[in-house]
C-alpha cells in the first residue's frame, strides 16, 4: 500500500497544545514560514509573531487566547489552532479540542513541567484525540533521548514511541535519524534538513532504536510480532500503516524531535501529519455526528471584533455551507450566516462557501455561543459535546470609575464572557458590587486590560467582600414603640418582641402569640417586615442570622396605626434589643479540595496550616499516578488568593474546588479586626 492511499484528503485541523512556554507559538511561526505562508518566522519576544497578535498577548509575551492559521502543504489544507499553555486560559483549549483531527503536544525535557504535560495528555486521552509529541528545544538537550523519554513516559497512559533519534556531534545535536524511513538528516538553520548517509555508530543506534519502536508497534499487530520473532525485516509501508493505525486508535503517542526557533524538524512533523493524522470523517465519527448531506458544524470560539461584529469560529464536520445560509443551533436558536471567512491569524479572507473539513469564521450569528452544534436543514441538531467552564478560583469586585460608564461596563462584560466563558460575573446583592471570577491573577489582569483597551471602560477594583454574618447568644424581651404626631393623622405602633438565639444554620423564624387583639392581625405581616429590616445589619455591622423572634403583645390606635407605623416599631425594637443579646461574629467556612503532584503535598499542607485550614482527609488522586488529593476546611477569608500560592508551589499544575460548609464563630482579636476593617470600609 502506498503512502498516498493512506493519507486522508481534504482540509485538516490540528491543535498545538503543551505546557506554558514550551514553544507552541514559535512552532506555529516555523510551520507558517516552512510552508511559505509568511516570508519569515516572527518572534514572540520581539512581538512580531503572526499568532498571539492581540495587544495583551504581545504585552505579556504569552498566549492569552487561541489563534488559528491555515496553510497549504503538498496540496492539502491545514488549519493549526495554537492553544494557550497557561492553565488560566485553558478553557480555550478545552473548547477547541473536540473540533480537531489530531494534536501536536509541544514539550521540552523539563521535569518541572511534567505535571502540566500530564494534565494536557489526560485531556487528549479522555477525548480520544490522536496526538504527536514534539520534543522541542532539542538544541539545548543535555542528556540522552532515552533518559528524556523515560522521564516523560509517566505523563502518558499509552507508550511514547520514539520516531527519531538524534545525531550527536560531541555535546551538540546536529541532526536526526528517522526510524520509520531509515534515513539520516542533518539540520540546517531556517532551511530544510539535508539527507546524509547513515553509517557507523549512528547505523548501530538506528537499528537498536528501530527494533525498540517496532516492538511497541507489534504489541497491537500479531503479523508484525511474528516477523520480529523470525528476524524478518517488515516492509516499510507496513510500518507506516501500523504507525498511522495505532496513532488513530490511541494505542501509541509518536515522539518527534526538533527546535522550533531554528525551524528544525518541522518538515518531518508536517509529513507525519500528512500521512498519519486522520481526516474530518473520523473526527465526526469520534464526536458521534450523524452522517448527513446538510452542513454540520461545531463552534469552538467566539470573537467580538471592534468593527467587524461577532465572529463564530467553527469546524465544518459535514456537508456544504454557502454564505447567507440559515443555521439552527443545538440550543434551538437560528441565525443567517453573514460572511464566511477563512481563518488565518488576524488576516481573514472572505469566501463564498465552505466544505466538510474547513475551519472558518462565520459572521453575525448573534444567538450562537461557543460549544454549540450548528446544522443546515429544518430541525435543530443534537449537541455533539458540552464544554463546562471550570469554576472561578480568584475574584475581585469591580465598578466603573465613572458612573456614566455602568451600562458600557455591563455590555463589555457580557462580550468578554461570550469570548471566554471561564470568566464569570456575579452581582453581590448585599454589597451591590459586580464580582468578577477568573482562573488566576493573569486571567483577571488580562480581562481588566481588555475592558480598558478594547471597550474604553476604566474600571476600579477592590478585594471581594467576605460573607461574614452575626448572631446572638442571649434571649431578651423588648418593647418597640413608634409614635409621631404631626397634625392630622399621626403614626402609632407598639410591639413587644421575644428575641432568642437558634441553632447554627437554622436561619430566621418569626412567630406571633398575640391574644385579645392587642395587635390587629392585618398589621402582623408589617411587624415581620420590620424585624427583617432590622436584621439586615446588626450591631457589628453584618446581617444577623439564626434568630427566632416572637410577637407577644403590643397596642394600637384606631386612627393613627398603619402598616408603616408597625413596621417602624418592630425595626426600632429589634435594633435596640440586639446589642443586649451578646452579639457574636460568624465567618463562612468552606470545604476545599486540592489536587496537586505528590512531591508538592508537603508544601500544600504547610500552606493550609498557615491559612487556618484544618485537614480533613488525604488520599491519592483516583486514576492519576503521582498525584494527591487533600480535603480541608478553611475560612472564606483565607481562600482569597489561595490559588496564587498553590500554583507557585506546584509549578502551575495544582488546582482546587470549594463549597460552602457552615458558619463558625470568630472571637477575640480576630473578630475585633474584622469589625474594625468593615467599619473603616463602610
Amino acid at each position: 500500500m502506498g503512502q498516498d492511499v493512506r493519507s486522508p484528503r481534504g482540509p485538516r485541523c490540528i491543535a498545538l497544545v503543551g505546557p506554558f512556554q514550551s514553544g507552541k507559538t514559535t512552532l506555529l511561526e516555523a510551520i507558517l514560514a516552512r510552508t511559505g505562508a509568511i516570508p519569515k518566522a516572527g518572534s514572540v519576544d520581539a512581538g512580531t509573531s503572526h499568532g498571539d497578535a492581540s495587544p495583551e498577548a504581545r504585552h505579556h509575551k504569552m498566549s492569552v487566547g487561541l489563534s488559528a492559521a491555515t496553510v497549504g502543504f503538498m496540496g492539502d489544507s491545514y488549519t493549526f489552532i495554537d492553544c494557550p499553555g497557561s492553565v488560566e486560559f485553558a478553557h480555550d483549549m478545552r473548547a477547541a479540542l473536540p473540533a480537531v483531527d489530531a494534536a501536536i503536544v509541544v514539550c521540552e525535557a523539563d521535569e518541572k513541567k511534567l505535571p502540566q504535560l500530564q494534565i494536557i495528555l489526560r485531556e487528549l486521552e479522555d477525548l480520544k484525540i490522536p496526538r504527536f509529541l514534539f520534543l522541542n528545544k532539542i538544541d539545548k538537550a543535555n542528556k540522552r533521548i532515552r533518559e528524556t523519554l523515560a522521564t516523560l513516559q509517566p505523563a502518558s497512559r499509552v507508550p511514547l514511541v520514539l520516531r527519531q533519534i538524534p545525531i550527536w556531534n560531541g555535546e551538540l545535536i546536529e541532526g536526526f535519524v528517522d526510524l520509520a524511513l531509515e534515513r539520516a538528516f542533518v539540520y540546517r538553520e531556517h532551511k530544510p534538513s539535508e539527507v546524509v548517509a547513515l553509517e557507523g555508530g549512528n547505523l548501530d543506534r538506528e537499528k537498536e532504536a528501530r527494533f525498540s519502536m517496532l516492538e511497541k508497534l507489534a504489541d497491537h499487530d500479531d503479523a508484525l510480532m511474528e516477523q520480529l520473532l523470525e528476524d524478518i525485516q517488515p516492509p516499510r509501508d507496513a510500518v507506516f500503516d501500523d504507525l498511522a493505525r495505532e496513532l488513530r486508535e490511541g494505542q501509541i503517542c509518536p515522539v518527534l524531535l526538533g527546535c522550533a526557533i531554528r525551524e528544525n524538524g518541522v518538515l518531518r512533523l508536517l509529513k507525519a501529519l500528512r500521512h498519519e493524522a486522520p481526516g474530518v470523517a473520523e473526527t465526526a465519527k469520534r464526536l458521534g455526528a450523524p452522517q448527513q448531506k446538510e452542513a454540520l458544524a461545531y463552534v469552538f470560539k467566539t470573537v467580538h471584533q471592534l468593527h467587524g461584529g461577532k465572529l463564530s469560529l467553527v469546524r465544518l464536520l459535514a456537508g456544504h455551507l454557502a454564505d447567507g445560509a440559515t443555521l439552527l443551533s443545538s440550543s434551538g436558536e437560528s441565525g443567517r450566516v453573514s460572511g464566511i471567512l477563512g481563518v488565518n491569524g488576524a488576516h481573514d479572507s472572505k469566501r463564498a462557501s465552505a466544505d466538510a473539513g474547513d475551519t472558518i469564521a462565520l459572521g453575525k450569528l448573534d444567538a450562537v455561543k461557543t460549544g454549540d452544534t450548528l446544522a443546515g436543514g429544518k430541525s435543530a441538531p443534537k449537541s455533539l459535546t458540552r464544554i463546562e467552564p471550570a469554576p472561578g478560583v480568584l475574584s475581585m469586585s469591580i465598578a466603573a470609575s465613572d458612573r456614566k460608564d455602568d451600562v458600557k461596563l455591563g455590555q463589555a462584560l457580557i462580550r468578554l464572557n461570550e469570548e471566554d466563558p471561564s470568566l464569570t460575573m456575579v452581582h453581590n446583592p448585599r454589597t451591590h458590587d459586580i464580582v468578577l471570577w477568573g482562573q488566576g491573577e493573569m486571567h483577571l489582569r488580562v480581562a481588566m486590560e481588555r475592558l480598558k483597551d478594547r471597550y474604553g471602560v476604566n474600571v476600579k477594583s477592590h478585594p471581594t467582600a467576605i460573607g461574614n454574618q452575626e448572631t446572638i447568644r442571649k434571649t431578651i424581651t423588648q418593647r418597640g414603640r413608634h409614635k409621631k404626631q404631626s397634625g392630622g393623622h399621626g403614626q402609632f405602633g407598639d410591639v413587644v418582641l421575644d428575641i432568642k438565639p437558634m441553632p447554627r444554620g437554622a436561619g430566621f423564624e418569626f412567630a406571633e402569640k398575640v391574644v385579645g387583639g392587642a395587635v390587629p392581625r392585618n398589621y402582623i405581616p408589617a411587624v415581620e417586615e420590620g424585624v427583617v429590616d432590622a436584621l439586615a445589619r446588626g450591631p457589628l455591622g453584618f446581617p444577623v442570622i439564626d434568630v427566632h423572634v416572637t410577637l407577644t403583645d403590643g397596642s394600637y390606635h384606631s386612627v393613627d396605626s398603619s402598616d408603616l407605623a408597625f413596621r417602624t416599631a418592630a425595626r426600632i425594637g429589634v435594633t435596640e434589643a440586639l446589642p443586649q443579646c451578646a452579639p457574636v461574629l460568624l465567618e463562612p467556612i468552606h470545604t476545599v479540595e486540592i489536587v496537586c503532584p505528590t512531591e508538592a503535598t508537603a508544601k500544600i499542607n504547610a500552606i493550609l496550616s498557615a491559612r487556618r485550614g484544618q485537614i480533613l482527609s488525604f488520599d491519592t488522586r483516583e486514576g492519576w499516578d503521582g498525584w494527591d488529593c487533600v480535603r480541608a476546611s478553611m475560612p472564606e477569608a483565607e481562600i482569597g488568593d489561595l490559588i496564587v500560592e498553590l500554583r507557585s508551589a506546584t509549578a502551575g499544575a495544582g488546582g482546587f474546588t470549594r463549597a460552602f460548609d457552615h458558619m463558625a464563630e470568630v472571637t477575640g482579636r480576630a473578630a475585633d479586626q474584622i469589625v474594625a476593617a468593615h467599619r473603616a470600609a463602610a
